[in-house]
């Protein structure tokens, strides 16, 4: 049996114990059963040919015949009560028989076979099934011998009864055998459960941010698993130390030679006052893009529902003249496991951007997904944006005109953040009217 290793673990773990169950040992049941019922078949046939030997040592050869004594070696053939019949034919006459078949009615069938050979074979008369051994011997002499069949029956029932016993008796047994099995791989399934529990319950703790190491002890099998795992966690740390030292050092080194531009007569120029503009946005959004790809792999649980709240209180302020009717739909317990720099970068630039377009009417909405998904969605009831601008929106330094304040660079920092946390960023029309933007991230576990 091949489970696929994409199956959860106790889904796994639950399809061995229902093969066990309902498969194993059912299959154990039946096979031990057959065989069981084979050795009572063999059993019977043995316990024949022995009753069938016995009679032809006591037969008498007479001249008008065979004689048999009153009382036989065989107890079984004494009885009236028994399930053991013997009886003896001369040309398909019967000629003697037991004392246990003197109730017994039936006219056996057998086929020629040579003198010496016996048949043993399942039969059935009068709705009754038997179990049939049947001999052909020559008794005599050289100067004189006569031809005599020996028929041997036992009934099925007997053999039935006992197979029968022996199935109550090995069900009880696979019921007990089953309970103990599930029992033992409940334990050791819940036994070997435990480290990779503790190994989860140590990662979560390191995305929520209340550890930095994976420190607990683990056995062989996870040991390489957890040193690669905190090599990793060592290499981010360093990697984002540096990233920041790098990213603070050129921010600085570019805001002084930009501000002394700005302020020299050179962008008196509208013309050059605008590609400094440009330029500033483009290096703000390539530091955005750098730090996106700087952030830890190890995702942060940051808070939704205020955040939203500080951008929309920002936006109040800033397009006050506006008198932009805001409506908001969050829970408190939304979480985004990434970081709150990043949350802020996304919805603001969304709600910002909606700001501009917008009438009079921004909504924004927040639903929590499975598996601590989270999507979002910013809408207004401007102009929209048309199907054959909605890619050149996302891309990098190019501004649509659909309205006075338009979309600018902000949508393609807000696409590249959505792709590094391997989101989706989807466009589309509000019910407001407008332009209506979704961002979802899954978050699931690979």
């Amino acid at each position: 049996m091949v489970i696929s290793p994409q199956i959860p673990l106790k889904v796994r773990q639950g399809f061995i114990l229902v093969f066990v169950l309902f498969v194993a040992l059912p299959t154990l049941f039946f096979s031990i059963g057959k065989a069981y019922y084979a050795s009572l078949v063999e059993a019977t046939q043995n316990t024949l040919e022995a009753h069938l030997y016995s009679l032809i040592s006591e037969v008498e050869f007479l001249d008008d015949g065979i004689s048999m004594p009153r009382s036989i070696l065989a107890p079984e053939l004494n009885r009236l009560n028994s399930d053991t019949y013997a009886l003896i034919y001369q040309d398909k006459k019967l000629i003697w028989y037991s004392e246990s078949a003197v109730n017994l009615s039936i006219n056996p069938s057998f086929s020629d076979i040579e003198a010496g050979s016996s048949d043993f074979r399942r039969v059935e008369y009068n709705n009754y099934v038997y179990w049939q051994l049947s001999l052909s011997v020559i008794l005599g002499n050289a100067e004189q011998s006569q031809r005599a069949r020996f028929v041997l029956l036992k009934q099925n029932t007997a053999l039935l009864t006992q197979m029968g016993r022996f199935r109550d008796t090995l069900v009880s047994w696979m019921l007990i055998m089953g309970a103990v099995i599930a029992a033992l791989m409940a334990l050791g399934f819940i036994w070997n459960a435990r480290p990779l529990q503790r190994l989860d319950r140590e990662i979560k703790e390191i995305e929520a941010g209340s550890r930095e190491r994976i420190s607990g002890l683990y056995p062989v099998e996870l040991r390489n698993i957890k040193l690669d795992l905190n090599l990793l966690l060592e290499s981010q740390q360093r990697q984002k130390e540096r990233y920041r030292a790098s990213l603070s050092d050129l921010a600085h080194a570019l805001k002084t030679p930009l501000a002394v531009i700005k302020s020299s007569p050179l962008a008196n120029d509208s013309d050059a006052q605008e590609q400094l503009d440009r330029i500033n946005a483009m290096i703000e959004h390539q530091l955005k893009r750098a730090a996106s790809g700087a952030s830890d792999a190890w995702k942060k649980q940051t808070e939704v529902a205020p955040t939203v709240n500080s951008i929309l209180n920002a936006m109040r302020k800033v397009y006050v003249q506006k008198h932009i009717n805001f409506r908001s739909h969050c829970d408190e317990n939304v979480v985004f496991l990434g970081d709150k720099t990043d949350l802020m970068e996304i919805l603001g630039n969304l709600i910002d951007n909606a700001c501009k377009a917008c009438v009079d009417q921004v909504e924004v909405s927040i639903t929590q997904l499975e598996n601590t998904g989270v999507r979002f969605y910013v809408s207004d009831d401007g102009p929209g944006v048309p199907e054959d601008k909605k890619r050149d929106l996302l891309t990098r330094g190019t501004r649509l005109d659909t309205y006075e304040a338009g979309h600018g660079v902000g949508m393609a920092i807000v696409s590249d953040l959505v792709n590094a946390y391997h989101g989706e960023l989807t466009i589309g029309r509000s019910i407001l009217g407008g332009a209506q933007f979704v961002v979802e991230f899954k978050n699931e576990k690979i």
